[in-house]
Order: structure tokens, then C-alpha cells, then sequence
């Protein structure tokens, strides 16, 4: 007790009121610290814990029958496809590998944009070798240029979409892929905010050329707010939130052919509640995604260990299985639906197989 010292006071004896000796007795600003420190503590962790415990309850559950590919699937490819690194033996052992998986479109790293939003066609020299030899190697399967660039978002460097001349670039730049003989264009622009009514515009355009060149044009987008509007509460702390809004996701998702959730580099520590997460995001995308329009959920086909992404957790097992229980829950019927795995040069073997036990079907090879 405060004001004695062990052994001091017998038993019956009333508390000592002598102040205690110097350093023994806390000050009240110290106690009223270590009290508020507590209260911050459990404003931070009890959310924490409340949303990890929803999320894995999300992920509880066993997905509805036939849930599995709609043989509408995509892949994302690096740049050695199209940069002279690649040669025939690659596409014949890439046609082997998708042999008997859903997998009909692959978007092809074929830029970056130049910050104008012009692209030198030095960035893809063997781009109409490749496209010959998928189309020989994997007829019915689908070649789109993946195209990107960092975006200034009011900064000096990066690709400005409030510039009309910038996005007029990126049109024909678009076009200048399509004339290769892509079959389509799959557009990948970050850090991009909710809102962005200039991204908007452009797919506007884009979907005026792609519409006219009977051609594809998909996008990479992120994630939708897992809870309402926290990607303007997180807008307070970061300089660019990671989350999309509900409906501008909507918005998004009616100007295109198909729209890839990016659904990866989630920070969730644990695989319950990343598959959780994966079934939120799969169930929010799906509610505001039009039925003419395609919906893929992306895997990760890549293994690191950070903050933002933790390999032991965001598995594709886990993915798969988020992914059909949101399928399930909201819309087991959709037709335009499928997975997208990320990214062909870091996939292991691993994950090629939880991508086959868990979506394909199970008299699949």
C-alpha cells in the first residue's frame, strides 16, 4: 500500500496517513496518464479484435454447390513475354500449364505508360510473336496488353489523369496496342482515389475504342471500403487510402468488360480472417457489379512476409475459398465471375495446386 513499507503495518492497525518516502508516491498527472494510455489502448485493440473476430466468422461456412470456375478465369503475366526473353518452348510449356483450368484471358505487362500517357513501342517488340503463338498454343484464350503507370495525384511525378492531353494519350496509346493485335486492353493506374472523375472520363473513351476495335477493355481495381466510407477516415491518416467506395466501384465496373479486384496486400495477419476478408470483398464487388459485366477476384500467386502482406495468411487456398463463399452468400448463379492469379513469374507450385483443389472442378485434372 501506498505510505508503507512491507512489514510495517500490523493487522487491525489502521492505514498509515504518513506520506510516502520521495519516489514512492506516483503523482496524480502520472496515474491520469497511465489511465488515459489504457482507454487508448482499448479504443485501438477492441475494434481490432471485434472486426478479425467478424471476419473470420465470415469465413465459416461451407461455399454452395457449384461454385467453382466458370472457365472465365485471367492471369496476369510479366514483361518477359513481350521483350524478347520469352521463346516458343515458354508457350508451350505456359499452354501445358493452363491445360484444363479456367483460365481464358491473360493480361500481358506491356508498358509502363510514359507520365504523357504515351507508350514507345520499344516497351513490347515481341508482342505479335506472342500473341501468334497463344492463339496457336491456347486458341480461345484472350492476349490484353496490361498497361499502368504511377499517378501523381496532385504531386510533380507520375501520370496526370486531370490533364485532357494526358488521357488523349492513353487512348491512342490504347489504340496502338490494339493495332498489334491485342484483343484487349487491361488498364492498371495507383495510387487511384475514390471518386476519380477523371478516371472516369478516360474509361469513357477507352470504352468508345475498345467498343469500335471489337475489343476487351478490363481493369485492375482496388479494394472496396470493408466498412462505409473508411476510405475517406483512412484519407485523415494515409495520403492515399487503400479502398474504393461501394458505389464508386459501381461506377467503375459499368464502363468496363471486366474488373479485377486486387485482393491481395491486405495486412490480415491471420489465413481466417484474410479468406474472410476475401468473402466481404467478393460479396460487396458482386452487389454493385452489373451482370454484363465480368468480375474477377485476385489471387496471390506471390510469397512475401511485411506488414501489408503476410505469406503464412494471404494464401490462394484461403482466397479461393473466400471468394466462393462471397460468391455463394450473394450471387452463386453469376455467370461473368472467375479468379485472377498474380503473377506467373513468382508462382510456386503451391499455388498452382490450391488454385486447382479449391476453384476447379472436382473431376477437373
Amino acid at each position: 500500500m501506498e505510505g508503507t513499507e512491507p512489514g510495517e503495518q500490523e493487522a487491525g492497525e489502521e492505514e498509515s496517513t504518513a506520506p510516502a518516502p520521495e519516489g514512492k508516491r506516483r503523482s496524480p498527472w502520472v496515474r491520469r496518464a497511465r489511465r488515459a494510455a489504457l482507454v487508448v489502448a482499448l479504443l485501438l485493440i477492441v475494434p481490432l479484435l471485434a472486426a478479425g473476430t467478424a471476419l473470420r466468422v465470415n469465413y465459416m461456412g461451407d461455399p454452395a454447390e457449384g461454385t467453382y470456375t466458370r472457365d472465365r478465369d485471367a492471369l496476369w503475366l510479366g514483361h518477359a513475354w513481350v521483350d524478347g526473353r520469352k521463346k516458343d518452348a515458354d508457350v508451350t510449356a505456359l499452354a501445358r500449364r493452363l491445360k484444363d483450368t479456367g483460365i481464358r484471358d491473360l493480361y500481358v505487362h506491356s508498358g509502363p505508360l510514359e507520365h504523357d500517357g504515351t507508350l514507345p513501342k520499344s516497351a513490347y517488340p515481341k508482342a505479335r510473336w506472342l500473341i501468334d503463338a497463344v492463339h496457336r498454343e491456347l486458341p480461345g484464350v484472350r492476349v490484353q496488353a496490361f498497361l499502368g503507370d504511377v499517378l501523381a495525384n496532385g504531386g510533380p511525378d507520375g501520370l496526370h489523369l486531370d490533364r485532357a492531353a494526358t488521357r488523349a494519350e492513353v487512348v491512342r496509346s490504347a489504340g496502338q496496342v490494339l493495332d498489334t493485335g491485342y484483343d484487349g486492353v487491361h488498364l492498371d493506374l495507383e495510387p487511384l482515389h475514390s471518386g476519380d472523375k477523371d478516371y472516369l472520363t478516360l474509361l469513357d473513351d477507352l470504352r468508345a475504342l475498345t467498343r469500335a476495335e471489337g475489343a476487351h477493355l478490363s481493369v485492375a481495381a482496388h479494394q472496396i471500403d470493408p466498412l462505409p466510407a473508411l476510405h475517406s477516415v483512412a484519407g485523415l491518416f494515409a495520403e492515399h487510402p487503400k479502398w474504393w467506395s461501394q458505389e464508386f466501384f459501381g461506377q467503375v465496373a459499368r464502363r468496363v468488360d471486366q474488373i479485377a479486384v486486387m485482393s491481395y496486400d491486405t495486412a490480415q495477419p491471420l489465413e481466417g480472417t484474410y479468406g474472410g476478408y476475401v468473402a466481404l470483398q467478393t460479396s460487396l464487388a458482386l452487389e454493385v457489379t452489373p451482370p454484363t459485366t465480368h468480375l474477377l477476384m485476385g489471387l496471390p500467386f506471390y510469397h512475401e512476409s511485411n506488414f501489408s502482406h503476410w505469406g503464412h495468411a494471404e494464401t490462394v487456398a484461403a482466397a479461393v475459398r473466400g471468394a466462393r463463399l462471397g460468391l455463394s452468400r450473394t450471387d452463386a448463379d453469376r455467370e461473368l465471375f472467375g479468379v485472377a492469379p498474380y503473377i506467373d513469374f513468382a508462382a510456386t507450385e503451391t499455388n498452382w495446386q490450391e488454385y486447382r483443389d479449391g476453384w476447379l472442378r472436382p473431376n477437373a485434372s
